[in-house]
């Protein structure tokens, strides 16, 4: 066994040498084939996800906090292995994955040899009614032959930097052993790492970022090598051992890994492993050991939040909303529960309130590795939006709050490094600490944190007096912005920006007048006056009001044809388009080319943006554009790639479920052609096609409760078709791991993948925006109102 010796831990703990430098057992051989294979990321289509939960200490995560120690470290899963595993920062990357290898005689069973397993996924810690009461899983592998069964129990230890993994395997054959395979991606990239065994454990290592593994009972054997090259895999599948131990890669970094021999089973074994983080190898060691010193049992519990410990139990019980909101899902609760903990759990603990849109990387296993990449593991303020207002939903006001401070942070001011232009707008993308990425202009991303304050506000979470201090700070700013446009002047962005036109719309891809952006800029300066109002700002009340309104007035003049060409069987030629960059509703103007398909006229490319109108308040239900609209938006007959509305049916379910795509021609997803993943190989194709995104079924959800509600109140029979609907139909499109996807499979094509029909894709899982959506449509029927609609906008335009 490579155990750390006495002498030598005697050693580190005075401080006289570091772990891993005592190999006195160990035979010091390079690994040759440097730098190994070119790194991917992991599939990104997650069953499971998890971190700890920490409490707020005055709107921060603090070591002081109820919950002592901050632990920062998160974990995904996918394929019934754990895959990108996060230190530090929420996007900071530090393994692609971790598998499990059961060799035995004549076989040898990856966990990643899908094919060989039948693999379910459930949590450790549930009520009576099945609901989870915190991210902990159980993940169990079961051999096709009937020659072993693995069981994992995968989790964090709250107060320490680690990940506690504990594998059971169950043989009745006789000389079956387990083998544990990392492939550690030190600092969120695939190529810099350098790797050794040490008595201890093993170890990577980028600068002074640092990871370990350790077992319980310790290694049989172990070796570190280059992926591809050298790190023993191909010759443990062929031969059933390692044929060739390396105890380091030498003086060259590259992409590494680490196979090592957990030991022969007798029946039944359990092996306790510890996945640690540090910026020392002696810290990275210690955190890993004293998880295993206080043991899976007291781990685990620490973790749901049992006994005296604060953890997941304890946040699902302060969401004083969701027992209530329960009673209209059709699962009992089961992904409300779901997604309360998913929400919370993609929230940053360096920048508290920094809420990212997903802890994934959508297609990853094409994205290469070799540089730092976040995914959308970073700050998109729409989506951001999204959540926040889910936090507000359930019950938990105080993230909701801490995040809606947050974005101050994100804010364009004098002080954004590189802006030379206008200020008061706020950025595309971010990372959680601020750092830009992506620099587009999308006016609904400038509005919506002007909404949020305004309800946050009429929640009572903000005071008057809290409200008229971010008004003068952050919400002035960002209204006089939406009035006056300015100039985006930063790294590659140099565009005058003329409101209501917006440089990019929700979607990322094209400028002009669209009515999901129109509806936000309008909402935002109706509440932007009145919370000028209460600051005293006469000027700025009467100016943002009067320009909401004129806004108001050029709504259908600008976006809404009567002319229409689509090839519509429910069609009389007049609707709302997606986008238009001229003010003409009625002239044949293509859009841009984007995502490998070439633009169209206008006119023919339709979605549900304007339903935003709806649901803020901007138009009735029942106004004459919006019901003129819905005919070309529900009809299934369009031609495919013009067509947003698919009928999806699930196993032991008779009913049919809407889902929709988010526009015509759209081409974020698989390519239909080659049945290949979006843009794989970095460039785009002229096949991709963007699938069905399920938080559209509940946007149409939402609107379904608008008009219910056109009469004066929302009857029973109309809450339980809603419910039973679009509620119903969110619950189908969730995975196992109960994670709701950004897309799903619609059918269409060459299914290179064997997706089922609404099977979530290799796209973002668990998307944040539809968990969020989600919540919000199950607050929305228990309220018996539409919870993101601002009633003030209403009141304001009439």
């Amino acid at each position: 066994m490579i155990k750390y010796s006495t002498i030598a831990l005697a050693l580190v703990s005075a401080g006289l040498i570091g772990c891993g430098t005592q190999q006195s057992a160990i035979d010091s051989h390079s690994a040759p084939g440097a730098p190994g294979a070119k790194p991917y990321w992991a599939y990104s289509g997650k069953t499971g996800i998890g971190t700890s939960y920490e409490a707020y200490q005055s709107g921060q995560y603090s070591d002081a906090a109820s919950t002592k120690a901050v632990s920062k470290v998160w974990f995904s899963l996918a394929k019934g292995m754990i895959t990108e595993t996060m230190f530090g920062l929420i996007h900071q990357a530090q393994i692609k994955d971790m598998q499990f290898i059961i060799v035995g005689d004549g076989f040898v069973v990856k966990e990643s040899d899908t094919d060989s397993l039948d693999v379910t996924i459930d949590y450790l810690h549930k009520d009576d009614s099945g609901r989870p009461l915190s991210l902990a899983y159980k993940v169990v592998s079961k051999d096709k032959q009937g020659r072993f069964t693995l069981e994992k129990h995968i989790f964090t230890d709250p107060e320490r930097q680690t990940l506690f993994v504990r594998a059971k395997v169950d043989s009745k054959l006789n000389a079956v052993k387990a083998f544990v395979n990392v492939n550690p991606y030190v600092n969120n990239n695939g190529l810099n790492d350098f790797a050794k065994v040490t008595d201890q454990g093993l170890l990577a290592w980028e600068g002074d970022n640092y990871l370990s593994l350790q077992s319980k009972t310790g290694f049989v054997e172990a070796s570190v090598g280059f992926t591809g090259t050298s790190d023993n895999l191909s010759m443990l599948e062929s031969t059933g051992k390692l044929a060739q131990a390396y105890t380091t890669t030498g003086e060259t970094s590259g992409n590494v890994n680490w196979l090592a021999n957990l030991g022969t089973i007798s029946g039944s074994n359990t092996f306790d492993l510890t996945l640690s983080f540090g910026h020392s190898a002696q810290k990275s060691f210690a955190e890993g050991a004293a998880s295993l010193a206080k043991g899976y049992g007291q781990v685990l519990a620490d973790y749901n939040g049992e006994g005296e410990a604060i953890g997941w139990q304890d946040y699902i019980t302060s969401l004083k909303p969701l027992n209530s909101m329960t009673a209209n899902t059709t699962d009992n609760g089961k992904l409300l529960y779901t997604s309360a903990l998913v929400l919370k759990a993609q929230e940053d603990k360096t920048h508290a309130g920094a809420l990212i849109a997903s802890l994934s990387n959508p297609w990853g296993d094409t994205v290469p590795a070799e540089q730092g990449h976040t995914g959308y593991k970073a700050v998109w303020v729409r989506d951001f939006y999204q959540v926040a207002m889910a936090f507000l939903a359930m019950g938990d006001e105080q993230t909701a709050l801490t995040a809606f401070e947050y974005l101050e942070k994100v804010q364009v001011t004098d002080k954004t490094p590189g802006n030379q232009g206008d200020t008061g707008w706020f950025l595309q993308k971010t990372h959680v600490d601020g750092e830009l990425e992506w620099v587009g202009v999308q006016l609904d991303q400038t509005a919506m944190p002007i909404m949020l304050a305004w309800k946050l506000w009429q929640a009572g979470v903000l005071s008057d007096e809290k409200l008229v201090y971010w008004y003068n700070k952050m919400l002035k700013p960002a209204a006089n912005f939406l009035v006056e446009g300015g100039l985006a002047k930063i790294l590659w962005n140099d565009t005058q920006v003329m409101p209501p036109a917006t440089q990019q719309e929700r979607w990322e891809e094209q400028n002009g007048y669209s009515p999901s952006t129109t509806a936000a800029i309008i909402s935002g300066l109706v509440t932007a006056s009145d919370i000028a109002k209460l600051a005293g700002d006469k000027a700025g009340e009467e100016k943002f009001l009067a320009t909401a309104q004129q806004y108001n007035r050029e709504v259908e003049a600008l976006m809404f044809t009567t002319e229409g060409n689509l090839q519509s069987k429910q069609s009389d030629g007049r609707y709302f388009f997606r986008i238009g960059q001229d003010k003409g509703p009625n002239s044949s103007t293509p859009l841009n080319a984007n995502n490998g398909r070439q633009g169209m006229d206008k006119k023919q490319i339709i979605d549900g943006g304007f339903l935003e109108l709806v649901r803020y308040g901007v138009r009735a239900a029942d106004a004459p554009s919006i019901v003129a609209t819905m005919p070309e938006y529900d009809d299934e007959t369009i031609a495919e790639n013009l067509r947003v509305k698919y009928s999806f049916k699930f196993d032991g379910d008779v009913n049919s479920y809407p889902g929709y795509r988010r526009y015509g021609n759209d081409g974020y997803g698989e390519d239909e052609k080659r049945g290949t993943n979006y843009a794989e190989g970095g460039q785009n194709t002229d096949g991709q096609r963007g699938r069905v995104w399920p938080f559209f079924t509940g946007e149409r959800g939402h609107y379904d409760i608008a008009l219910a509600l056109l009469d004066g109140e929302l009857s029973i029979d109309e809450q339980s078709k809603i419910k039973n609907t679009y509620v119903k139909a969110m619950e189908h499109f969730a995975n196992e791991g109960m994670m709701l996807p950004e897309q799903v499979w619609d059918g269409v094509g060459k299914n290179t993948f064997e997706y089922t029909l609404g099977e979530g894709t290799n796209s973002a899982t668990p998307l944040a925006w539809t968990h969020a959506e989600y919540v919000k449509l199950v607050r929305s029927l228990q309220e018996k109102q539409v919870w993101d609609h601002y009633p003030i906008v209403d009141n304001k335009l009439q």
